[in-house]
């Protein structure tokens, strides 16, 4: 393995020309565009040869990666924000065809106001289209769990998104450790696609029409490969640690054993998080931090078991869901709802439109928590 400086967007491109797609379609976003970038200076060094589209916008991004993927094509692009909103039209329409295309989001806030910067209003807004959801710290995260989305992608005929925070990990060096070339593509192999549209001897349809009498049949079986993922994804996970030697469990469990206060959080606030207890574990404080690596199909049974021994529990989100509870928060109140052992739960939303939070902050948030006089919801400005 190598040791190089990269930012999270070029551990993607680096993770892209190792695996060597058959198509990219992309279209720039910030701060997603340097992904694409890198990719396309790849292309023209001649480091790879797979068709590279560039669209004229986001919504045709994803209609060629499903025409792509639909032929027996090996496909990815990636994407942020406003990008994201405009393919929305066709992310249930790539589930819905089984085709696993992986894409990679930088993070960014969503229109209006216009911001630039870090929130995941953008992916959460996408959470229930059916594809793959996982949530990378750090830009070696961000290269591992690719090359964890494509395998599987493929192992569930699903599509899968890959998030990183923008900006915080799309724009931040730092040491990433890369396979070698032949380990990618041995650990990856070639796709496989079982129903190819260009199979002309065993011809078949994309996008017909379904009515009642199959529709939901239909979707049952996406249900199904969805709650199939959970079974899945720690298999997938061993293979990977077998080749980097680093663990990609659903969860992390950080510094969790007699913690009497956790906090549920993703991406690269978990840095800081690990932060706040470390310093506050030198204190003598019991707390301890869990951080979400994969979120659809979401791990209820697992969530809810590792917090069975903790008395007070907060979820950072950094994403709102008007009218109703923040997303993170919802899920971990569903994977509650049926345990015997409930702690006391909090929602803290934070860091919208990119703003920072610190690690004074976060402590505030775990005094709180082992106070027992917990406010149920906290926006941390």
């Amino acid at each position: 393995m190598k040791l190089r400086p990269l930012t999270g967007a070029h551990a993607v491109s680096e993770a892209m020309r190792q695996i060597n797609p058959d198509v990219v379609p992309v279209y720039p976003v910030t701060p997603q565009s340097p992904i694409a970038e890198g990719f396309a200076q790849f292309k023209a060094d001649g480091r790879v040869d797979s068709e590279l589209v560039l669209a004229e916008s986001e919504h045709s991004v994803m209609s060629i990666a499903i025409g792509a993927s639909a032929a027996g094509a090996r496909v990815m692009t990636a994407t942020a924000s406003q990008g994201l909103a405009l393919m929305w039209e066709l992310l249930p329409a790539a589930a819905g065809m089984r085709l696993p295309i992986t894409m990679n989001i930088a993070n960014r806030a969503l229109s209006a106001p216009l911001n630039i910067h870090c929130d995941h209003s953008d992916s959460m807004g996408a959470k229930d289209q059916s594809w793959i959801q996982m949530y990378a710290e750090n830009p070696q995260e961000v290269y591992d769990m690719t090359l964890l989305a494509m395998k599987l992608a493929e192992l569930a005929s699903l599509p899968a998104m890959v998030m990183q925070d923008g900006f915080i990990t799309s724009h931040c060096v730092e040491a990433v450790e890369i396979l070698d070339d032949k380990k990618v593509k041995s650990f990856l192999g070639r796709r496989k696609a079982t129903f190819p549209l260009l199979d002309t001897v065993n011809p078949v349809t994309y996008g017909a029409m379904q009515l009642p009498d199959s529709f939901f049949e239909t979707k049952l079986q996406q249900i199904e490969a969805m709650n199939e993922v959970n079974k899945q994804y720690p298999l997938v996970a061993k293979m990977l640690t077998k080749l980097t030697k680093r663990n990609y469990d659903i969860l992390e469990k950080y510094k969790l054993n007699g913690a009497d206060a956790v906090i549920v959080t993703t991406s690269s606030t978990s840095g800081i998080v690990k932060s706040a207890v470390d310093n506050l574990r030198k204190k003598g404080k019991k707390v301890g931090m869990i951080k979400l690596r994969l979120f659809r199909p979401f791990p209820y049974q697992e969530l809810a078991k590792a917090l069975e021994k903790v008395k007070a529990v907060s979820v950072l989100d950094r994403a709102v869901a008007y009218g109703a509870n923040a997303p993170l928060y919802a899920e971990l109140l569903q994977s509650l709802y049926s345990s015997n052992k409930k702690p006391k739960a909090q929602s803290c939303v934070f860091g919208l439109g990119g703003r920072d939070i610190f690690e004074e902050q976060v402590e505030k948030v775990f005094t709180e928590l082992l106070s027992g006089k917990i406010q149920a919801l906290r926006y941390i400005k």
